[in-house]
């Protein structure tokens, strides 16, 4: 034990030092939130307005069709029609013409077969829904004007059904789509957060053990400490590398979330007269306090627990793999052929807690969450929604037993495959070391 306690604090010492890990650890955040704001911003700049002349024989849509920065609508007169048809295609500043057939009494069908779009190759298919769900609104107002229908008469007709669910086993749980929109996201994110950590720090891992080997270090290494004191402390020491960067990300989320909401509050006192109105009408403390309300009538110690384990047996599940693998092979090109093993078992977890979300206690929710393979990611997406509690029971105990199972055959492959040179590794030959 001594002697992995030191590996494992020379791993996370020679990690946390380099100036690499402190640039990306307090700049990894900044960096996520700045993609986002450029992806924003060339979403931003493609985004032109369009030009629509409109030759409106109905007199139905005349000053009805609503102008925007993304769409403009200029009413002609009918009769330079032809004029424009011909001229089009040599217009720089028009993009489309929009010409609507006239009106027969009451025949819309008619008028809609009659009319049309000409475009000259600049308009986009979002402007064109956009210009039917315009013309679709204006049509609609003017069949209800002639019906005598109230607006409201039929929002209220389109009103969904509010339908809440209790469940009989628990009087206290009630779900509504704000519960299961809550958890869905809750799910999703430990999921994701739990998949993410073993590809990023198990791959860490393999190139760790694969560098020392390169370097012949370990030689020296082997010669005071066993190979499995050897890998255990590496495995160990990054976790810790890890869990640092997650303190300090958290840490940094906190304080920005805290800032942001004192902005947002400065902000709202600045606005001019009704602006502040409007804003409130968005209902943002209350959606905070519904979400907050949701989250803390979850088991959260539990979720927490669960959360915890899982991510910490799930690593050294597929760290103890990552590392065998580092070691059976001489260079970073050759561990392809068996990094296949450790990301396809996650990515079946992941795809398969996607589609379990629906039906969290079905029979392939149950046998991702047992099965130790797909447990760590399955699991935790599947305990916001409630799990019994023998299937957690038997789920840890299973993933418990196949770790160290893991652990005890990575380390028969690290200590052969650590001191082997210049043999490519075939699984034949794996498993001849582990029956060594």
């Amino acid at each position: 034990m001594n002697n992995i306690f030191l590996i494992t604090s020379r791993e996370y010492l020679t990690q946390v030092r380099k100036k690499s890990f402190i640039i990306l650890t307090i700049l990894a955040p900044i960096l996520m939130i700045a993609f986002g704001a450029f992806i924003a911003f060339l979403l931003k700049a493609n985004e032109s307005q369009y030009t629509v002349n409109v030759v409106d024989k109905s007199g139905l849509y005349t000053g009805k069709l609503e102008s925007d920065e993304k769409l403009k609508y200029v009413f002609v007169n009918p009769d330079s029609e032809q004029q424009l048809r011909k001229g089009l295609k040599d217009m720089n500043e028009t993009d489309a013409l929009l010409v609507l057939a006239p009106l027969s009494g009451t025949d819309f069908d008619e008028m809609e077969r009659n009319s049309a779009l000409l475009v000259n190759d600049k308009i986009g298919f979002e402007t064109k829904n956009r210009i039917v769900h315009d013309l679709s609104r204006v049509l609609r107002d003017q069949k209800m004007k002639m019906l005598n229908i109230d607006e409201n008469k039929i929002v209220q007709l389109d009103r969904k059904f509010s339908l809440k669910s209790s469940n009989v086993n628990d009087a206290n749980q009630v779900d509504t789509d704000m519960d299961f929109g809550v958890k869905y996201v809750l799910g999703m994110v430990l999921m994701y957060a739990v998949f993410m950590f073993i590809i990023i720090y198990g791959v860490r891992v393999m190139r760790s053990v694969l560098e020392e080997k390169n370097n012949r270090v370990v030689e020296i290494i082997i010669s005071s400490v066993k190979p499995f004191e050897l890998m255990m402390g590496k495995i160990l020491g990054v976790t810790l590398v890890a869990l640092t960067q997650f303190v300090v990300w958290i840490t940094m989320a906190v304080i920005g979330a805290v800032f942001l909401n004192t902005g947002f509050s400065a902000v709202k006192q600045t606005l001019p007269s009704g602006g502040e109105e409007m804003v409130n009408k968005l209902n943002f403390a209350q959606i905070a306090t519904e979400v907050s309300g949701i989250l803390l009538d979850l088991n959260v110690p539990l979720v927490i627990a669960v959360f915890l384990f899982f991510f910490l047996f799930g690593y050294i599940f597929y760290s103890s793999m990552y590392a065998a693998i580092g070691s059976a092979v001489d260079n970073e090109t050759e561990t392809q052929q068996f990094t296949l093993f450790a990301i396809i078992p996650l990515m079946i977890g992941m795809y398969g807690s996607i589609t379990i979300i629906n039906n969290p206690n079905g029979p392939l929710g149950f046998w991702l969450s047992v099965i130790p393979f797909t447990s760590p990611v399955a699991m935790v997406a599947r305990i916001p929604f409630g799990v019994p509690a023998w299937e957690i029971i038997l789920s840890i105990v299973l993933l418990i037993l196949s770790t160290f199972l893991m652990v005890f055959i990575a380390a028969k492959v690290y200590r052969v495959g650590i001191l082997m040179y210049g043999n490519k590794a075939s699984l034949k030959e794996l498993w001849k070391w582990i029956r060594s």
